[in-house]
């Protein structure tokens, strides 16, 4: 257990200088200067004996069972001492911020009012998998308010860190719906599908190829036949962990916006009572949760996924369509979150594709990088530039013919950026759903 002076004893120890500077002109002064500076070691090591054990302070920290990347977590911090009636106990605390961790509030001075006292303080982690939480420190002070003793009270513990789950907030799904124009002219006709539902009065603004015609003539006024949307259908995710996801896009990680993207595709099929499969591949298969209910789905991919990342090898398509497809035949949208960043890391994907239709239908839903677009368009000044554009030129333009080709074999590609990645993934399975294309 360590010592700790307060700032008060530099203080008080400023002070001892005074008769040490008159000591020059005054010999007498000398004994005053000792007598100072014994006094105040004499009070601070009688102070440090009067502190209070850091060890002897009750100490107990609310922590969740997890925690999400990239969202605050309030730790409710309480203590209790024993000291006297109205005496109090002041200190400070300090929790050790691990790597990979942002915080607020991690230090703080308290006071014990009749032993007791509650603080709160807050954790960000910016990456998922497990996060040491850090050790807990207590100093105690004095009753003079010279030294203080600390120790450590709390060892650290570990606790997985999930994916950002605000992004499965009703809300935030209500965001990602209506995120652009054609979502907004979608979002009045979710109620579609193939399966007849009933007949009702026509109203403004419906598709007037569902008037049934014949229903109209027996009661004298149109009526139209309303839909509801089909269940049980199929949705394969493939999120690609290979070395194209690994990096960053406008300051986030491309890795974490696929993830996001198959956290809000799974909750949204879980509202629409559909099945939900995952796999998630790098040069091997890491995860593979075959379909299942997608409320199902939504419980165990948080925890699954907490622990992947994208690594620096090659994402080989084809083991991860054998790998899904081995027990899986059944008609299913197949979502492919990647990012094609050039035509050779494609070929795989393009020929497998192929073979997708008409059986399944696959969506390939990849990132826009708008910094590439712009230093393709660019106006270069200096020989430097001029390369630096041409190469970003030839890049976009073997982007568009990989898009190009896989929407020739009959795939579906979207092409989002960051901010709109999600939300684009969601509408395209909410159109895919709206139309009965499955």
């Amino acid at each position: 257990m360590g010592l700790a002076l307060t700032r008060r004893v530099a203080a008080l120890a400023a002070v001892g200088l005074i008769p040490a500077v008159l000591s020059v002109a005054a010999t007498s002064m000398v004994w005053l200067t000792l007598a100072w500076n014994a006094g105040l070691v004499l009070a601070v090591v009688l102070d440090r004996v009067l502190a209070v054990d850091p060890r002897r302070v009750r100490v107990g920290q609310d922590w969740p069972s997890f925690l999400s990347v990239a969202t605050p977590t309030t730790v409710t911090l309480s203590l209790e001492a024993p000291v006297g009636r109205g005496e109090r106990l002041q200190g400070h605390f300090r929790a050790v911020i691990p790597p990979g961790a942002e915080a607020q509030g991690h230090q703080q001075r308290f006071t014990l009012q009749a032993g007791r006292a509650t603080l709160t303080w807050a954790l960000t982690p910016q990456v998922r998998g497990t996060l040491e939480t850090g050790e807990l420190w207590l100093r105690t002070e004095g009753p003079l308010g010279l030294a203080a003793r600390q120790a450590k009270v709390l060892e650290a513990r570990a606790l997985p860190v999930l994916p950002d789950l605000r992004a499965l907030s009703s809300e935030a799904l209500l965001l990602a719906r209506a995120h652009d124009e054609h979502a907004r002219r979608a979002l009045p006709k979710l109620d579609q599908g193939r399966e007849l539902d009933s007949l009702r009065e026509y109203r403004a603004g419906d598709d007037r190829r569902h008037i049934d015609w014949k229903a109209s003539a027996r009661r004298g006024r149109l009526c139209v036949r309303s839909y509801r949307p089909e269940r049980n259908q199929s949705v394969l995710l493939f999120l690609d962990c290979g070395r194209h996801m690994a990096g960053l896009t406008e300051g986030r990680r491309r890795f974490d916006l696929a993830v996001n993207a198959a956290l809000q595709l799974t909750r949204v099929c879980a509202d629409a009572g559909d099945l939900v499969g995952l796999v998630a591949f790098g040069a091997s298969v890491r995860l593979h949760l075959p379909p299942r209910r997608a409320q199902e789905a939504l419980a165990a991919l948080p925890r699954l996924l907490a622990g992947l990342d994208a690594t620096l090898e090659e994402s080989d398509f084809g083991l991860a369509f054998d790998t899904a497809f081995a027990r899986h035949s059944r008609r299913s949208l197949v979502v492919v979150l990647t990012d094609l960043l050039d035509a050779d890391s494609a070929t795989t994907l393009l020929g497998r594709a192929r073979r997708l239709p008409p059986k399944h239908l696959p969506l390939i839903a990849t990132l826009r990088d708008r910094a590439l677009e712009q230093a393709a368009r660019a106006i270069p000044d200096g020989v430097d530039q001029a390369h630096q554009r041409d190469a970003a030129f030839r890049l976009e333009r073997e982007q568009r013919h990989t898009v190009a080709r896989l929407r020739d074999a009959g795939a579906r590609v979207l092409r989002a950026t960051p901010q709109d990645f999600s939300a684009a993934a969601v509408n395209a399975y909410l159109e895919t759903k709206q139309r009965g294309l499955l």
